[in-house]
């Protein structure tokens, strides 16, 4: 029998209404969650919401921070020395309810050339960071390492921001004499006239709180920083009063109410500017990524090991052959894939626009990243149907295969989506175990200029999704050899 008639005819064998029912309940339960958690995802505010920022790509940044200003030309620089820089943290751990001074380590002042004051427009900036030195940082996702320390009275830190054209080079020198390059950026298209001037942010405090059986859910408290600059002068600029601004909306918070607004004030030649809020490639906004609307996952990847161990465990007339048992193995993982792939192709783009339309931005992605997510996705559900087909021929028993398959994949892949286990216990099991292979659905990115909770239950995989992926495979791989190896030993015994 040739390869086309074999799968054919292992097809019609396949094609049972129950086993086709069941697939078509996991595709459907794959959107109607999806739908579900896009649907109950909407902005709301006391007045009209504030617009994520946005930058010329498309992305969703964090831009908030006080910006004291002036008009800077097609060549031109700014030159400042930072005496200090200080701050504080409302609420912090452990009893949150205290009210200290202090920097989160990328709390940040210094100066900085913009592309106008909308949030999400080009910048280059040379700063001071709470614990992290002198940065050089451009458009949001580029960060340059300068010198390191802080700053104080009896070591303060000048810093320098020149213009030419569309090149943007940040410096820094201890006396003011001597300089060194921390960074270079060229941002295209920038106009001819762009603003400059000093600045300060503060990003939230990230704590974590203990949840279920060590879990940790993220808490983010208020924080301010304030830098002090003097012998501030800017050439190719124009002559007269600064603008004071904050890009992003500021001053909303009980502390700015009736402690310390943000903002900038001068007084015999120094310059104080507090300011909260962020620069970076992760707003703070809210943004969700798209993989946010795949929560079903979960569902169709038990119903799917489900059907294949059954079928893989049914009874028969003796062991079937190598030929017939790969043949069986990819018609379970066609179908399976194909249940995934609709599922995935409704459910990403539909539940996309719905939240998009709920005023709830989404961060974007690439081409490609879509199309890992539209193929990768039913792959990865295809490779455990196979394993689960596997595992019921080789035990014989479909109640054995279903529980050797659950706990092997859909269990790590449960436990670890949810703030249940200790973060370092769930990358373990996303490294060690097939449910790795769900890592083709992670859009998050790591940033070491952004502290956030890179941990599974905030849906970052320990493993890049090739490599997830090919654990997937080789346990995949493993068990399609012992499944095999029983047809190869009970042609042994026969004879």
């Amino acid at each position: 029998m040739s390869t086309t008639e074999l799968l054919r005819r292992e097809w019609s064998a396949f094609r049972r209404p129950g086993r086709l029912t069941a697939l078509a309940a996991a595709a459907l339960a794959v959107i109607a969650l999806g739908l579900l958690y896009a649907f109950g995802n909407q902005a709301s505010c006391p007045g009209p919401c504030p617009t994520a920022p946005v930058t010329g790509d498309g992305a969703t940044v964090s831009d908030r921070f006080w910006f004291l200003h002036r008009d800077l030309g097609r060549e031109g620089s700014i030159t400042v020395r930072m005496t200090s820089m200080t701050g504080t943290i409302t609420y912090p751990p452990p009893d949150h309810d205290q009210i200290v001074s202090g920097l989160v380590p990328w709390a940040k002042a210094g100066i900085i050339v913009k592309d106008g004051v909308r949030p999400g427009s080009q910048y280059a900036a040379v700063m001071m960071t709470g614990q992290h030195g002198v940065r050089f940082q451009h458009d949001y996702g580029h960060d340059v390492a300068g010198g390191p320390g802080g700053v104080s009275e009896r070591s303060p830190r000048w810093l320098r921001l020149s213009r030419s054209g569309d090149t943007v080079t940040g410096f820094e020198s201890a006396d003011g004499e001597q300089w060194r390059t921390v960074g270079a950026a060229t941002l295209d298209g920038l106009p001819d006239k762009v603003q400059v001037g000093l600045f300060a942010a503060s990003p939230g405090d990230l704590t974590l709180r203990k949840v279920g059986l060590g879990g940790a859910t993220e808490e983010v408290r208020f924080t301010q920083a304030v830098g002090v600059f003097d012998n501030v002068t800017v050439e190719g600029g124009t002559t007269g009063a600064w603008a004071s601004d904050s890009v992003g909306e500021m001053n909303h918070t009980d502390w700015e109410k009736y402690h310390n607004a943000s903002g900038a004030v001068e007084k015999e030649g120094v310059i104080r500017v507090s300011g909260t809020g962020d620069i970076g490639p992760l707003g703070d906004e809210g943004a969700r990524t798209v993989e946010k609307t795949l929560p079903g996952l979960a569902v169709a990847l038990v119903v799917a090991l489900v059907v294949a161990a059954r079928y893989g465990a049914r009874p028969g007339l003796g062991t079937p052959s190598r030929q017939v048992i790969a043949a069986r193995m990819a018609v379970v993982g066609a179908a399976t894939f194909v249940a995934g792939a609709v599922a995935v192709g409704v459910v990403l783009p539909v539940g996309t626009a719905i939240l998009t339309g709920n005023g709830i931005p989404v961060q974007p992605i690439s081409v490609l990243t879509g199309a890992r997510l539209v193929v990768g996705v039913p792959v990865v559900l295809a490779l455990c149907a196979v394993l689960a087909y596997g595992l019921g021929v080789w035990l014989r028993r479909g109640w054995a295969a279903i529980l050797v398959g659950l706990s092997l994949v859909a269990l790590p892949y449960a436990v670890t989506s949810v703030p249940l286990l200790p973060d370092p216990v769930s990358e373990w099991l996303l490294r060690l175990t097939p449910a790795a292979g769900f890592a083709v659905k992670q859009t998050v990115v790591e940033y070491p200029q952004v502290i956030a909770h890179y941990a599974p239950s905030a849906g970052y995989f320990p493993l890049p999704w090739w490599a997830g992926l090919a654990v997937l495979c080789a346990y995949t791989v493993i068990v399609v050899r012992m499944a095999l190896g029983r047809r190869q030993a009970a042609d042994t015994d026969w004879r």
